[in-house]
């Protein structure tokens, strides 16, 4: 399947919210429940969010469409992290400064091994190259093999743990690390 990846644009705010409340439960474990789940995405994904975004200069949101549709999504942040145990995971393991974040990566679950997520990855890694990282690290629920699976055929390498927390739930997600460009091994 043949996607069309663009930076995201004013006009996909409504959309890119209604994908967001589809796709973040799906990557969630099955002890988040639906109330910590929706109240997680009204905090962090709602279209005000995503407005917010897209007018800060260090985040930058892409979208794969096709015919008109949304079909997924990712957000790259383009500043330092401030939480230690990444700041740790980025310096013991294979990142390169300065690294971008893979922050949110999500498709639209009929678009599943149709190769869109390829598409979109590799554009990212080409956006955060562009923007002057030499890699990009992401966090993963540690139970979210097939996550896990696609991001390590992307390249990416387990470089440490954070914590993550949904609602009242505390996870330990892993950190993982591409190197991006001619660094890349």
């Amino acid at each position: 399947m043949q996607a069309s990846i663009s930076p995201a644009v004013p006009e996909d705010v409504p959309e890119l919210a209604e994908l967001a409340a589809v796709t973040f439960p799906l990557a969630c474990p099955p002890e988040v429940t639906p109330e910590d789940s929706a109240a997680f995405v009204a905090a962090n994904l709602s279209a005000a969010r995503f407005s917010g975004y897209l007018s800060d200069d260090t985040r930058q949101v892409l979208v794969a469409r096709q015919d008109g549709r949304l079909l997924g999504y990712c957000l790259l942040v383009l500043e330092p992290p401030a939480d230690p145990d990444v700041l740790e995971a980025l310096e013991t393991g294979r990142a390169l400064q300065p690294s971008a974040e893979l922050s949110k990566f999500y498709l639209h679950p009929e678009v599943h091994g149709r190769g869109v997520a390829g598409e979109l990855m590799e554009a990212a890694a080409g956006e955060a190259e562009s923007a002057g990282s030499r890699s990009l690290w992401l966090g993963v629920n540690n139970v979210n093999v097939r996550a896990q699976s696609f991001y390590r055929k992307s390249g990416f390498q387990t470089s440490g743990r954070r914590s993550f927390r949904v609602g009242a739930q505390s996870f330990r997600d892993l950190i993982m690390v591409r190197q991006l460009g001619s660094v890349r091994q």
